[in-house]
Order: structure tokens, then C-alpha cells, then sequence
């Protein structure tokens, strides 16, 4: 028996077959609702439940708190209807739109960062133009692998991509490290994602990023520059050990040319002495500051970093609707997800 959803923004009615997702049939019915990782990992769907009942299947707390639950708020891509209901997405003047393209582009170029982490440059052919906002990722799919979600590195604009994918040892990051070649075609769908720059906002700017994290957070601290931003802007760069640590250089020339900025490599797992912060990043950026508030936060890296440091900034007196993040989630993250109770 399907229960009738409505969709505030939309002003459409749509029947949701028990057992579907209000997310993947508002989709499948021309609906432009706003999503990412259609998984649960990402909260870019968080809606209002405004009436009506639904059950949620498994989903990171990151994505969506116990408070925010508490509030009302469901994930329309893991929210299943068990009443007719109505819902809103919400509505956040700060979300940026870009057209949705499918991109065919050519590898131009796959260079080692680390031992573990490469970039990969890749030149648009066909689909474009394409426009994203510096924070923002794609899926990205070569031939033999499901697309994977990574973010965008550098300043958007023209015709070239940039990712920078660590190798898992496995699948389509494996792939990267030691498959693909020049010339190879990539298929690539997107922009998604909110945890982007926001450019009206004129307080200090914390930025903190684990590992390949530093694509899409050195993105935003680029554009924030490129724009001409004159608040503070505070780049946190986390590495197990100094092979790990890759950026640093070109940030801190940043820094030379723009007093606003700092640069502040972090290390995890030191294999020897060194000059450089340690510990976790996350620990090292929060205990630099007495009061955050006014500021907002930009934070990518694994699940295990990004929701260690949210509660950290919170206690700075960070809003938590000024922290805006990406978790890298690996395809077992995700299963692991899916399989909770």
C-alpha cells in the first residue's frame, strides 16, 4: 500500500511504495530534491517532517543528531513513510545550485601527493560547462568500478578537474594508484554536497583537514583568498607521520603573500623527532582557540576525525550550524552503515 508524501517546496504529491525511500522516489518522479550520498552519510537531504510518521533505516550521526531528530528533522534518503505525510527540505540561503552535469573527461594527469594519496587531473570533454563551489565533490567512475564520491581540489572554472584519491588498496582508488593511465576516460556526475565555501560570511574562517581531506579545505581557503576575504583564516593540515603531510608548502607561500592566513601541519604518529605540531588535528585546532563564536568551521577527513572535532569546536561556542563537513566514508564505512541494527 503506498503512502501519499507531500513535498513542500515542490507542491507535488507523490505516492511512495511501502518500503522506498521519500529521497529515491521524489527522484525517480522529476523531483530536484536536493541530495548527495543518497546513504545517509552526508545530511544534504535533512528535511522537516512536518506531519505524518516514517522510519529511518541506518545513518551517521554526523548526517543527522539526536537533536536534530529531537527537532523533527529525518534524512529524506533513509526516511521510509509509515503514514501519508508532509515534508520541507530545508531551506538555507547559503546552499549554493549548480546545474547538474554528466561529464565524460580524459586523464591528463596522476601524480603521487604521498605514498598513499595521488592527484589526479582531468580535462572535461564533453557535458560541460561545468561550475561547482570550492568544498563541493562529485562521483567519479571509471570503466570496471562504481562511481565514488570525491571532492574537488583547487579553484572551480574552465575545463579542468582536479582529485586528490587515496589508495584504499582496493577498488576505484586502487585503480588510481596503479591502473588507470593518460588518456583514460572518467565519467563524472555531480556537484553535490553543502559543506562548501560560504562567501557572505565575513567572520574567521577555521579550516581543518585530514589527510586527502585538503582537497576540498584547501579549496575553500583558495577561494576565500582568490575573492579577496580579510577575516582571519586558520588552515589546519593533519598527517600520520611527515610522508604523509603533502600542501604544506604551497599554503604556507599563500601565507606569505596573505597575512591572514596561517598554516599549521599537525602530526599524528611522528616516526621521529619533529619541529611540527602533534597530536590529533582536530585536538590541536580547537585548543588554539577560546571562543569560536562568529567563525565557521570547514572540516574534511575520515568519520573518526570529523565527528571528534565537531563537539570540540561546539565547546569553543561554535555553532553547529557554522560547521560545515564532509566525513570521507570508504565503501566499508558504508556497508558497515548499512548493516547496523
Amino acid at each position: 500500500m503506498p503512502f501519499t508524501v507531500r513535498i513542500r517546496q515542490a507542491d507535488r504529491s507523490i505516492q511512495v511504495e511501502m518500503g522506498d525511500t521519500i529521497l529515491a522516489t521524489a527522484l525517480a518522479q522529476g523531483i530536484d530534491y536536493p541530495h548527495g550520498c543518497r546513504s545517509g552519510n552526508c545530511g544534504a537531504c535533512k528535511s522537516r517532517l512536518i506531519a505524518g510518521d516514517v522510519e529511518m533505516s541506518p545513518y551517521s550521526e554526523f548526517a543527522l543528531t539526536e537533536a536534530e531528530k529531537d527537532e523533527g528533522l529525518i534524512l529524506a534518503c533513509r526516511a521510509v513513510p509509515w503514514d501519508d505525510c508532509e515534508v520541507a527540505w530545508l531551506e538555507e540561503e547559503e546552499i549554493v545550485s549548480h546545474p547538474s552535469r554528466r561529464l565524460t573527461c580524459t586523464v591528463t594527469a596522476i601524480e603521487p601527493l604521498t605514498p598513499e594519496i595521488h592527484r589526479l587531473c582531468l580535462r572535461i570533454e564533453s557535458g560541460g560547462p561545468f561550475s561547482f563551489t570550492a568544498g563541493q565533490y562529485a562521483a567519479v567512475a571509471f570503466d570496471g568500478h562504481p562511481p565514488r564520491d570525491y571532492s574537488m581540489a583547487g579553484l572551480p572554472g574552465g575545463d579542468r578537474l582536479e582529485f586528490h584519491i587515496r589508495d584504499m588498496g582496493h577498488g576505484a582508488s586502487h585503480h588510481v594508484a596503479h591502473g588507470l593511465a593518460i588518456g583514460d576516460r572518467v565519467r563524472v556526475e555531480g556537484p553535490h554536497g553543502t559543506a562548501h565555501w560560504r562567501e557572505g560570511h565575513r567572520g574567521p574562517i577555521l579550516a581543518i583537514a585530514g589527510g586527502s581531506g585538503l582537497a576540498p579545505v584547501g579549496a575553500i581557503v583558495e577561494a576565500a583568498l582568490a575573492a579577496g576575504a580579510a577575516q582571519p583564516i586558520h588552515l589546519y593540515i593533519g598527517a600520520r607521520d611527515e610522508r604523509d603531510l603533502y600542501g604544506v608548502e604551497a599554503f604556507e607561500a599563500l601565507a606569505a603573500a596573505h597575512p591572514n592566513l596561517t598554516v599549521v601541519p599537525v602530526l599524528s604518529e611522528p616516526s621521529g623527532p619533529t619541529d611540527r605540531r602533534t597530536g590529533y588535528v582536530g585536538v590541536a585546532a580547537a585548543a588554539d582557540f577560546e571562543d569560536l563564536d562568529g567563525a565557521k568551521a570547514y572540516l574534511a577527513g575520515s568519520p573518526a576525525m570529523v565527528e571528534a572535532t565537531v563537539p570540540l569546536l561546539e565547546a569553543k561556542g561554535l555553532r553547529r550550524a557554522d560547521i560545515h563537513a564532509d566525513a570521507f566514508y570508504t565503501e566499508a564505512d558504508k556497508a558497515a552503515l548499512e548493516a547496523a541494527p
